[in-house]
């Protein structure tokens, strides 16, 4: 009976990550529908939309975290540490150019 249990929470899992729609925004691109997919229980996650850069904001401790932009195959750091923002928690923001990546 563990065995199918186990099986049945292997087959679950993938639901739990797959995208689901949002109202992102980020510094250079304003405010746009998006996808939003978790990436790991920490908090961190991908935004992803037609026409738009995919970030992945990965949380490292609450509260702070490292960004990249996908161009093309790769996938870029940005500059600084992002820190959520306490005055806008869907708000994560560079300490180092105040760029912001909010999902909604």
């Amino acid at each position: 009976m563990r065995g199918g249990v186990l099986a049945a929470a292997i087959l679950l899992l993938p639901l739990a990550a797959e995208a689901r729609p949002a109202r992102c925004t980020t510094t250079d691109d304003g405010t746009y529908p998006c996808d939003f997919q978790p990436t790991d229980q920490a908090g961190s996650f991908r935004i992803s939309a037609p026409g738009k850069p995919t970030f992945l904001v990965n949380v490292e401790e609450p509260g702070r975290a490292s960004a990249f932009v996908t161009l093309g195959p790769r996938n870029v750091s940005l500059p600084g540490v992002y820190v959520r923002s306490e005055a806008d928690p869907a708000c994560w923001v560079s300490d180092a150019t105040r760029a912001r990546i909010c999902v909604r």
